[in-house]
């Protein structure tokens, strides 16, 4: 089994990541429901945990898709099957 290497973010990085502001992250924090360290007094948010928290929380989710990363996904799809992902491989 191969170790992964967790990716932290900041407060900021994170509520810019998900369209959302500052103190919903901090309240995130405060009420338990993501995970984190603190790294000379500064919180540091596991990335997964923050992406589990936003697709449970509809207001969440719907920010992040209106003006966080979320808005970019269609953007990224694939359409030329030359580039496409061979399904036989998956």
């Amino acid at each position: 089994m191969t170790k992964l290497n967790t990716i932290r973010l900041s407060v900021s990085e994170t509520a810019k990541l998900f369209g959302v502001d500052q103190k919903t992250i901090r309240r995130a924090i405060k009420n338990q429901e993501i995970r984190y360290i603190v790294v000379r007094g500064r919180y540091k948010i596991n990335l997964a945990s923050a992406l589990k928290w936003s697709q449970n929380r509809p207001t969440i989710r719907n920010k992040n898709n209106k003006y966080g990363i979320g808005q970019y996904v269609e953007k990224w799809k694939i359409n030329s099957k030359l580039y496409s992902p061979n399904p036989e491989n998956l």
